[in-house]
């Protein structure tokens, strides 16, 4: 068997109930959920069991709630003897990756995604900015687009995700100038996203101060998994690395697509994302579909995933 890769989900892959699955029958997944609501002093894990989808869609609930569900199903997969060979996140999910590597502890984390989220939200008035998907062009052609859309505003990749899709960033009417010349240059899809504001975009610079500020008072301990960064789509191992990755993630693009390559040329072929969703599944399958992809987010994925890496070791002994 080659390397295993754990990979976190960020925004986007939140659901109602998530996680209560794994909280109700293991107390490791349960104490992840009891540490939060205690580090934020309110009950994270009521919005994820119980809450409704516009609560779950605010950025400031949405990022600690991701981060929380991810770590538990991490603590539960840890127990049963699954680890990683390296980990990656996504946007948001660099934060669980940090957690699971031993970067960063979980109190800490919830309590910088919390922030990060609310900084994101205040960020930019709402209506000045916006995000967009564009499925079917080459980053190249999106890039293109993006400079003639931008007409003295800003306007450019935000997440370069697969050969198939990127996302767009910028102001309002720029990401709408793009979206029409996308659909011009043949986009499969070209689509507004519904997010309260246009992430990993220069437009984020003022609230990426803010956040620094946050990001330079909590402990960075070196990692004890190697992680592939989000901004640099490379290896770090050290945790200022790991911190300075962190602070210029939030104006500059997500290199998922870099990322997934780096780490099979690392010798990955096994993908399990951990978390709530499917969402980085999907992206894997559009990016390389020789490797094995599996996800943990309830107890049955947990039982397949654990039985087919325990059996795939199994084999290679």
């Amino acid at each position: 068997m080659g390397k295993v890769a754990f990979v976190f989900p960020g925004q986007a892959s939140q659901y109602p109930g998530m996680g209560k699955e794994l909280a109700d029958k293991y107390p490791a997944a349960k104490a992840v959920f009891d540490e939060a609501d205690k580090a934020l002093g309110f009950s994270i894990s009521k919005i994820c069991f119980e809450g409704t989808e516009e609560e779950l869609k605010l950025t400031a609930n949405t990022q600690p709630a991701i981060l929380t569900c991810s770590v538990a199903v991490y603590r539960v997969l840890a127990e049963r003897g699954l680890t990683p060979d390296f980990v990656a996140g996504h946007s948001l999910g660099e934060y669980s990756a940090l957690v699971a590597a031993g970067s960063l502890k979980f109190a800490d984390a919830v309590q910088l995604v919390r922030k990060r989220g609310t900084y994101m939200q205040d960020a930019v008035p709402a209506g000045v900015g916006a995000m967009a998907a564009i499925m079917g062009l080459s980053h190249a052609v999106v890039a293109d687009a993006c400079k003639r859309a931008a007409e003295g505003e800003i306007c450019s990749a935000a997440n370069l995700n697969s050969p198939d899709q990127t996302v767009i960033s910028g102001h309002a009417g720029a990401v709408k100038r793009a979206v029409e010349i996308a659909s011009q240059l043949g986009a499969k899809r070209a689509v507004i996203l519904a997010v309260s504001a246009p992430f990993h975009s220069a437009l984020m610079t003022p609230m990426q101060e803010r956040f620094e500020k946050d990001l330079r008072q909590v402990e960075f301990s070196n990692l004890q998994v190697p992680l592939v960064t989000n901004v640099d789509a490379d290896t770090i191992e050290t945790g200022a690395e790991a911190r300075e990755a962190l602070i210029r993630q939030v104006s500059m693009p997500v290199r998922w697509e870099e990322s997934i390559r780096l780490l099979i040329d690392e010798g990955v072929n096994t993908f399990v994302e951990v978390g709530p969703g499917r969402v980085l599944t999907g992206l894997l399958r559009q990016i390389e579909r020789s490797v094995a992809t599996l996800n943990v987010e309830d107890e049955k994925s947990l039982a397949a995933t654990v039985e087919k890496i325990a059996g795939a070791r199994s084999d290679a002994a």
